[in-house]
């Protein structure tokens, strides 16, 4: 059956307006004022916002599996998190293991979530390895639907110097694919650990400590001067610095084609945590950190001047109890990772929207619209149109709540923002046209599917 919603505030790509939207076999396929009901099931939106589909940028789940550090949410439940509040698709990362093909990596991460899934989902592909067997595998992703890759700066298992990076950016863009970054200096961060031992800091205030914000800041210039000598538009990933984000800024002064994303960590969360008594700073341990509240404002005026293009969540869930007390007595044995895909929608919108410091236009640019051009989804999702699919939020600006461990979706036994008070919350959620959750809880399970991502559509 179609369904029609009527009375709501559509925000559409031309901005928010008051309208009908009618869904049927999956797609929108109508826009307008007084929509006749037909034969259609009416929902009655009136009073609330009407949203597209919001896009996860940046999850990782069912990580390290069968290890101690194994993450909480597998792909089960944290697609049921990210369709419970508000996001219709996310982009995991496909990671193979050392000496292994992609292609290996996509079939590991396609048995996890095909069938599995309650939300719609794509891979960005992890590089560790370079060499012309994994070059040759880049045309057999574009062709299954792939067509975004990750290298990292940092962490010994995972890094890759700076001149296959720029290989791998040469090699990349001639498949309309964009890679994105983990910015920090690998080599900096071993010291500023080892120093921190060295002194006898073994507790969770040590860690942003061993990697502050210069750390960040090099690796972001340097990623930035590898990809300007490419030629190629390049992602930076989990921006969390002022510092960051004026290397950002002066490329992009110079002409350079780039794009970044940041998270709502960055945006609520500071480096005060880590101080917490009984090792509940163990918490927001994740890199990179929390960092200061100047950090904070300017990613916000990032924000505000349209400097930060999307927000993902890098949500990897490790227990406290259990996974982060693994690091008990030292800090660098902390699993690195928090939750967050459940509540990034309405954190964003009460903080953002709620607060004055963005309009409803640009939540949807931030959450759905540019994640959906960078990553090759456009105009199919990211957007409320006659022909995309009916991923849609009816959403409340109205409703007061509080986030809380114990009601939330997400497996995990904590989350870094309990206690926190909202006014906005998602009240329905349809993924291809289907009610599939409702005031925060799934009603529809397992019916997402892999989305095959074309190239880029770089905007700037």
């Amino acid at each position: 059956m179609s369904i029609l919603i009527r009375n709501g505030t559509l925000v559409l790509p031309e901005g928010p307006v008051q309208a009908d939207l009618r869904m049927d076999g999956g797609k929108i396929t109508q826009i307008g004022p007084h929509l006749p009901a037909g034969d259609s099931q009416v929902v009655d939106a009136a009073g609330k916002l009407v949203f597209p589909g919001f896009i996860d940028t940046h999850t990782h789940f069912e990580m390290n599996k069968g290890l101690p550090n194994e993450t909480a949410d597998d792909w089960r439940t944290g697609s049921m998190a990210a369709l419970a509040g508000g996001t219709t698709t996310v982009l995991d990362f496909a990671e193979s293991q050392r000496g292994c093909s992609l292609a290996s990596a996509l079939e590991t991460w396609h048995g996890r979530a095909d069938g599995v899934a309650s939300c719609h989902y794509g891979f960005h592909m992890t590089i560790k390895d370079w060499d012309p067997r994994i070059k040759a595998e880049l045309k057999d992703m574009t062709a299954a639907g792939v067509t975004s890759y990750k290298v990292y700066m940092a962490y010994d298992n995972l890094r890759l110097s700076d001149g296959v990076i720029y290989e791998v950016l040469k090699a990349t863009a001639a498949e309309g694919a964009v890679v994105g970054c983990h910015c920090e200096n690998g080599d900096l961060v071993t010291k500023g650990i080892a120093a921190q031992k060295a002194a006898g800091n073994l507790g969770t205030e040590a860690h942003p400590l061993s990697r502050p914000p210069l750390v960040e800041a090099e690796a972001v210039s340097r990623y930035l001067s590898i990809a300007e000598l490419a030629g190629v538009p390049v992602n930076i990933v989990h921006l969390s610095t002022r510092r960051g984000l004026e290397a950002v800024r002066a490329a992009r002064a110079r002409g350079q084609k780039l794009y970044v994303e940041s998270c709502p960590q960055y945006l609520l969360l500071d480096d005060s945590l880590y101080s917490l008594p009984d090792f509940e700073g163990a918490k927001y341990v994740f890199s990179p950190p929390a960092r200061s509240k100047d950090d904070q404002a300017a990613l916000w005026e990032g924000i505000a001047a349209g400097d930060i293009d999307t927000m993902g969540t890098d949500h990897c869930s490790f227990d406290f109890h259990g996974v982060k007390e693994l690091g008990r007595e030292d800090f660098s044995k902390i699993p690195n990772g928090l939750p967050g895909v459940e509540h990034r929608p309405a954190l964003m919108y009460h903080f953002g929207v709620g607060q004055g410091r963005m309009t409803v236009s640009d939540l949807v640019r931030l959450l759905a619209e540019q994640p959906a051009k960078l990553f090759g989804m456009w105009p199919q999702k990211g957007c409320l149109a006659v022909g995309s699919d009916a991923d849609v939020v009816i959403f409340d600006p109205a409703r007061t709540w509080t986030i809380t461990a114990k009601e939330q979706v997400q497996a995990v036994d904590y989350t870094p923002y309990e206690g926190m008070t909202l006014t906005g919350k998602p009240e329905a959620v349809f993924l291809s046209g289907a009610l599939a959750a409702r005031d925060g809880k799934v009603v529809l399970e397992g019916q997402g599917q892999f989305v095959r991502r074309g190239p880029s559509q770089f905007w700037r």
